[in-house]
């Protein structure tokens, strides 16, 4: 997978931004939240805005709980699910080392009334896996590493973003907002994706990849959240209350856990055309109830107690928008994190890292 494309785009387009700082209209680059926050404005009636967001997050070691553990510790210690079935060794064998995904998300957001804002999003994901493979049934003899990797378009988000408070005059300086949306996931992305694996035996076998490396969740799922932000003069705040609440298994017999999200920031804008946040970021979720029958084998990935658990991010962003000329109006955002706890339903691949890199612009 290759972002030097992208990163090159969006650093052209921030240079591009400096230029059309010195005229003041009513528009600051904090009159958005940090661009990880979904669901934070809303629009006025008649207003469309599109906005564009690619995103990577990498995943590297393992974790059992709070405690990271090595490849060896898990294929001689972690009992493997499917033991005494054929082929089915006692332990796990096959332990991923590092998973990378990367996103690319692409919305619109329209106003038919000042009560509420409608919005829809579309993603095409791209995994993959390092794997390594141990031989045969036990023992911590390595037979080789391998790569599996999916892609395709994931599951679709619809919402409505609903201000409970008055719409916000852009040109104040001392503004509360308070939003609530009610969305929904939209089960698009596939469940059956497939890729070779190598085996302990040392055959290669084309498989249903793991929970994790399918594109979507495959059931609806209820997404509200609750979001308030100020601003006083060149300082903004903000807090988010979120959750993911699935509606059923899907039609492979499974469900991925509810997912509950808190998050809050502080933004400092030193000129109308920047600012710079820093945010912290909460997460709980819980395991897979329910068992796809095609997903099976001695890694955890198959297991569906091994997903979910807690974890904390802090992230650093920085906003722009364009302020006069061509580009008054068009917004750029990133954001970069990097999570300082996790306690996972383990062993599982631990978050290392994220990037989060959008475009917006409202007419």
């Amino acid at each position: 997978m290759k972002s030097s494309n992208l990163l090159v785009g969006a650093l052209a387009l921030t240079a591009s931004l400096v230029p059309f700082a010195a005229h003041a209209h009513s528009i600051n680059a904090d009159d958005h939240a940090p661009i990880g926050v979904m669901g934070d404005h809303a629009h006025k009636k008649g207003e469309i805005m599109l906005s564009a967001r690619y995103m990577h997050m990498g995943m590297a070691g393992n974790q059992i709980g709070t405690d990271d553990v090595t490849p060896e510790t898990i294929t001689t210690t972690v009992p493997n699910r499917f033991a005494g079935m054929p082929m089915q060794p006692p332990t796990l064998r096959v332990v991923p080392e590092a998973m990378r995904a990367e996103m690319v998300m692409i919305g619109a957001m329209y106003a038919p009334v000042d009560a509420f804002t409608l919005a829809i999003g579309a993603t095409y994901v791209t995994k993959e896996t390092d794997a390594l493979t141990f031989q045969g049934g036990m023992g911590t003899a390595e037979l080789g590493r391998f790569q599996s990797s999916v892609e395709g378009f994931g599951d679709m988000k619809a919402m409505a973003i609903i201000p409970l408070l008055p719409l916000p005059d852009k040109t104040a300086d001392r503004r509360d907002e308070l939003y609530l949306k009610a969305g929904f996931n939209v089960p698009t992305g596939s469940r059956t994706k497939t890729d070779e694996v190598l085996t302990p035996m040392g055959t290669t076998m084309t498989m249903r990849m793991a929970y994790g490396m399918q594109l979507g969740t495959g059931t609806w799922d209820f997404e509200p959240a609750l979001t308030y932000k100020a601003r006083r003069g060149k300082i903004g705040y903000g807090v988010q209350g979120s959750a993911s609440l699935k509606l059923g298994d899907n039609t492979q017999g499974y469900s991925f856990g509810d997912i509950y999200e808190s998050t809050a920031w502080v933004s400092y804008r030193p000129a109308q055309w920047v600012s710079l946040s820093a945010r912290a970021k909460a997460r709980t979720m819980g395991s897979i109830d329910g068992m796809d029958p095609a997903i099976m084998g001695p890694t955890q990935g198959a297991n569906p107690d091994l997903y979910g658990g807690e974890r904390v991010d802090l992230l650093a962003g920085v906003n722009f928008v364009g302020t006069h000329g061509a580009l008054a109006g068009h917004r750029l955002g990133i954001e970069l994190g990097k999570p300082v706890y996790q306690d996972l339903n383990g062993p599982q691949l631990a978050s290392d890292w994220s990037l989060m890199i959008g475009w917006q612009k409202a007419w």
